[in-house]
């Protein structure tokens, strides 16, 4: 009987941290469709509601921190929990820099004498199907899936990269505006920071699978 709840508890879990990763990857597409649209009241939105994804985050801990005491896992089950933990502590990062996105959008809106805007359609696409992915491995514990998301982190950081000279050259053009480019510049960073998060959650994917750990460039 025991056993039989904790599996119902674990599959409880694994519920809760999908149903976040959903909740996560449409604020970072709000956060998209807020720039794509210059649009300051959903920019607004997406800050104001960032408590849900914090209360959601530390209830999912919770569970987790509950399982370990009371079940005490070993082996696969305990892979599972710590890489739910890890997992969830990413996801909720991933919302904090969406939330981020929105504030220096916020910011930008407020400088109506400029209409110079980087183009982040690329860097943000590439960045939305690794997420994605991210959540798919995890979803169907595809670690080739989750390999791909890693390799794809490179590209992003090029980018990255490129958003920074092409902005940093409007700099030397109009350095009276130097806040309106930084913001720009810090909007390129942060979505940057959300493909490193989504390749934190593939690696936690690997871990859950393989029983390896594969931070810091271990997978060929």
């Amino acid at each position: 009987m025991a056993e039989k709840h904790f599996h119902k508890e674990l599959d409880r879990i694994k519920k809760m941290i999908l149903s976040l990763g959903a909740l996560v990857e449409e604020r970072f597409h709000m956060a998209i469709k807020a720039i794509e649209n210059k649009d300051a009241t959903l920019a607004k939105w997406i800050i104001d509601s960032d408590y849900e994804i914090d209360e959601t985050e530390v209830n999912i801990e919770e569970e987790c921190l509950k399982i370990l005491a009371l079940y005490q896992p070993v082996a696969v089950d305990l892979r599972f929990i710590i890489a739910v933990i890890k997992i969830n502590n990413d996801l909720e990062r991933i919302a904090d820099e969406a939330c981020n996105i929105a504030e220096r959008l916020a910011i930008i809106l407020k400088h109506k004498d400029i209409d110079i805007f980087f183009d982040y359609s690329i860097m943000w696409a590439k960045t939305a199907d690794m997420l994605k992915q991210s959540l798919d491995s995890l979803v169907n514990l595809n670690s080739d899936l989750a390999k791909q998301v890693i390799h794809a982190d490179d590209e992003i950081d090029h980018l990255d990269n490129a958003a920074y000279d092409e902005i940093k050259a409007h700099m030397h053009h109009l350095p009276e505006h130097m806040g309106y480019w930084i913001n720009l510049m810090y909007i390129s960073r942060h979505i940057e920071r959300i493909a490193d998060h989504a390749v934190n959650i593939a690696e936690e994917v690997l871990y859950l699978i393989e029983g390896e750990i594969v931070r810091h460039g271990g997978i060929s």
